[in-house]
């Protein structure tokens, strides 16, 4: 069974890069509660900075990376794949994380 950390490798998306952490930090907040989902730049940066140590600033640009990383570089059709849905742009980083967390859900991945 697949983990986390192997679905994020899978799109393209190593651990040299901060925004992976940040990303793999988001997506289980998200699993554990769905209002994270609601709340991308007032509740979930916040709390990965915070445990982070880091200005929220930093959480929102190295996601984005990573989103674009993904986008460019990595494995878009996986990544269209496991949204059920065309991509036609490059996601936001809350439809990405979304797009993380349904899959996960449904696929029963977790850390």
């Amino acid at each position: 069974m697949e983990n986390l950390s192997q679905l994020i490798h899978r799109l393209g998306i190593n651990a040299t890069y901060r925004g992976y952490h940040y990303l793999y930090r988001a997506v289980l907040l998200a699993l554990s509660d769905e209002d994270y989902l609601l709340s991308i730049t007032k509740k979930m940066y916040l709390d990965i900075a915070a445990y982070y140590g880091i200005p929220v600033s930093n959480v929102e640009r190295n996601l984005r990376t990573v989103i674009t990383i993904c986008w460019e570089r990595g494995n878009r059709e996986f990544l269209t794949e496991i949204a059920s849905y065309p991509l036609t742009f490059r996601p936001s980083a809350g439809e990405f994380i979304d797009i993380l967390v349904a899959y996960c859900r449904e696929h029963q991945i977790s850390e």
